[in-house]
């Protein structure tokens, strides 16, 4: 018998807190070895945000290798309150919602896990829309059709076709989930080396290649001032020759302003309201950029730093708050450890790297891109620059299958056992995928993209309180001892006097997401809000362990 692992020996199944699929994972079914739990993890962290990560930071005027320390380092910090969270799951083979009944009460845990639970609806409606995108591009191909902009029939057709794929891993159950999620892996990380390959042999050099970052740190378009005089400085990117790639520059918002051989900067302009730049070289046009006013003042880096592993160590929070929901088909702890620190931090690192690479590349490798805006980030701008139709549809099919293993892992299971929390003896995993799936189109992504994402990544931010609570609970509060069968009675020592919430609980949490809000209003405190996972997490953390010193 495993000693890390705890079994059910009394007959709880009577009680409305208890289904099967609530119910502790018995030894003999823990087939998840650390490779499996690593697969979950390359499936999860292989998308377009990932993709994404290091653009944002670049473009803010850090280096590719300065990005990706931070998002290196993030990630192995999400990794150690992950392992801590998912040592429950593990020892008692119990998802979230049960375990947090433990540290909020039978009633109180709804409150954070259909947080989570709705956060990831959010974000499965958002990346079924994408795959759906992908699948219509694949048509486009196939037929040699352009596509249409907007809204239209083909788009909502492949959101619904990608949306039954989901639903079919979900209807199927976790085992299914594991075959994905173990067979998608190996395609993923083969994926990336082939676009590190493309861009080394496109370029003719690794060093050549990361030359480019430095490109893409300055936008195209920016004003100094000086002695109240207005300067606009052009920044033209250049081919790998050292040639610039645009040789007229047009000052679009001055009707007066006609195309200008590119000579030097700075240029002398009237007024820096509302300055708009187009570049282009013969025939090729870039996009429209609005040039920004600059200062000398670029503040503390270190500052800048600290802002950005926030942001980067708040891209999973919401899974680390869950994770004992994968964790708990792990066979032992070493595999959970094992599993976790394999397969987070190195492919965070390399699909970042990937991005980094294939946009360093991609400017000296397509005559048409001449500036830093206008740099294809997004694998899906970048696929569109390519007009073989072999190429794109093998391209989108990747895109697919990183689409689909990301959602099911980090958008679906989680929120099928929170609304299967609601009402155990009702509400099976299978239904609660379901509901997953149809928040996801009631939230109609193909209208509320951008806004969703912004505020999703908002709420994500501010869940470090729960994280505290629950390793507070388990680790400070209880010594990782658990009365399992307790767990699932409303009468039990878990219902806080038939309550059903633990007020530590609930006075740490909202104190903890209160100090880390409380920097939005208050310009003085706005360090607060700018570290709003850390903050969260350290102050709900210690109030949590002293407030349950006194109830305890």
């Amino acid at each position: 018998m495993n000693k890390d692992i705890v079994e059910l020996h009394e007959d709880v199944s009577d009680s409305p807190l208890y289904s099967d699929d609530l119910a502790p994972v018995p030894s003999n079914q823990r087939t998840w070895s650390k490779w499996h739990l690593a697969a979950i993890w390359v499936g999860m962290a292989v998308c377009i945000p990932t993709y994404l990560l290091a653009s944002y930071m670049i473009k803010t005027g850090l280096n590719w290798y300065e990005a990706l320390i931070i998002i290196g380092l993030a990630n192995l910090i999400i990794t150690i309150p992950m392992v801590l969270n998912g040592h429950a799951g593990v020892k008692y083979g119990v998802p979230f919602p049960v375990i947090g009944r433990a540290a909020f009460g039978t009633k109180g845990v709804h409150l954070a896990s259909v947080t989570r639970g709705v956060i990831a609806c959010g974000w499965f409606g958002v990346q079924t829309w994408i795959g759906g995108l992908a699948i219509y591009a694949i048509f486009n191909a196939i037929t040699g059709s352009t596509g249409e902009l907007g809204l239209s029939i083909g788009k909502f057709v492949g959101f619904v076709i990608f949306w039954f794929v989901n639903m079919y891993f979900i209807w199927k159950g976790t085992e299914s989930i594991k075959w994905l999620e173990t067979y998608s892996a190996p395609i993923l990380i083969i994926m990336g080396l082939i676009l590190i390959y493309w861009s080394y042999a496109k370029a003719e050099g690794f060093s050549v290649v990361l030359d480019q970052s430095v490109q893409l740190e300055k936008t195209a378009a920016t004003i100094t001032e000086k002695n109240d005089k207005f300067y606009l400085n052009l920044s033209i990117l250049k081919s790998k020759e050292g040639a610039l790639k645009a040789s007229e520059y047009n000052i679009v918002s001055d009707k007066s302003s006609t195309w200008e051989t590119f000579t030097s900067n700075p240029i002398l302009i009237p007024s820096a309201e509302n300055i708009q730049v187009q570049f282009r070289n013969n025939d090729v046009l870039s996009s429209v950029v609005t040039a920004n006013a600059i200062s000398d003042n670029s503040g503390s880096k270190l500052w800048s730093y600290l802002l950005w592993l926030t942001a980067m160590v708040g891209f999973w929070a919401t899974m680390s708050i869950s994770i004992a929901d994968i964790t708990r088909y792990a066979a032992t702890q070493k595999d959970q450890i094992a599993g976790q620190f394999i397969g987070l931090p190195a492919t965070m690192m390399l699909y970042s790297f990937v991005g980094i690479f294939v946009t360093c590349a991609a400017i000296i490798n397509f005559k048409e891109i001449l500036i830093a805006d206008d740099a294809p980030w997004d694998p899906v701008s970048l696929i569109a620059k390519f007009k073989n139709p072999v190429v794109v549809i093998v391209a989108q099919v990747f895109m697919i299958i990183a689409t689909l293993s990301t959602n099911i892992a980090a958008n679906v299971i989680a929120p099928s056992n929170a609304f299967s929390n609601l009402w155990p003896k009702k509400i099976s995993f299978k239904k609660g995928g379901t509901i997953t799936g149809i928040i996801g189109i009631l939230i109609m992504p193909w209208w509320l993209l951008n806004e969703i994402s912004g505020f999703l990544i908002f709420v994500s931010g501010l869940l470090g309180p729960v994280l505290g609570i629950l390793i507070a609970d388990y680790y400070v509060v209880r010594k990782k001892q658990l009365k399992l069968s307790e767990l699932y009675k409303e009468d039990g020592i878990y219902s806080y006097k038939k309550t059903g919430f633990n007020k530590a609980a609930m006075i740490a949490l909202f104190i903890g997401v209160f100090a880390a809000l409380i920097g939005y209003w208050v310009p003085v405190l706005n360090f607060l809000y700018s570290l709003s996972w850390f903050t969260g997490f350290i102050i709900s953390f210690v109030l949590y362990c002293i407030l349950m010193k006194k109830t305890i």
